[in-house]
């Protein structure tokens, strides 16, 4: 699956802005996606560093117009994870000498709010 197909829509809603200081972001995903899909799509478009991914599958309600009564659909909710502090990391490279690795990744998603 490409990263666009996966990831549907970010969620906004009290609850999710809540926890955007914690660096947990909510979308509407993909039914077919898993959390390593949605990890990877998530990082490719919005270049963080994604820590955790928990998925909910949520089931459609019953809707009622007149006397007709119908169904919502089902959809999978996604709630990631982020690195709000990213850190260099650090290791022996060639003779013992200390090689520092720093990726330039962004502290927030931008654009939902």
């Amino acid at each position: 699956m490409v990263a666009e197909d996966i990831i549907v829509k970010p969620i906004v809603t009290e609850k999710s802005n809540e926890d955007i200081a914690n660096g947990k972001y909510v979308f509407k995903v993909n039914k077919k996606a898993t959390k390593i899909d949605i990890k990877n799509a998530v990082e490719k478009l919005f270049n963080v560093k994604v820590l955790d991914v928990n998925t909910i599958n949520v089931k459609g309600k019953t809707k009622r117009v007149g006397r007709y009564e119908g169904k919502t659909s089902d959809w999978k909710k996604a709630i990631v994870v982020i690195d709000t502090n990213p850190t260099d990391k650090e290791y022996l490279g060639k003779k013992g000498k200390a090689v520092k690795v720093s990726k330039k990744v962004n502290t927030s998603i931008e654009g939902i709010n």
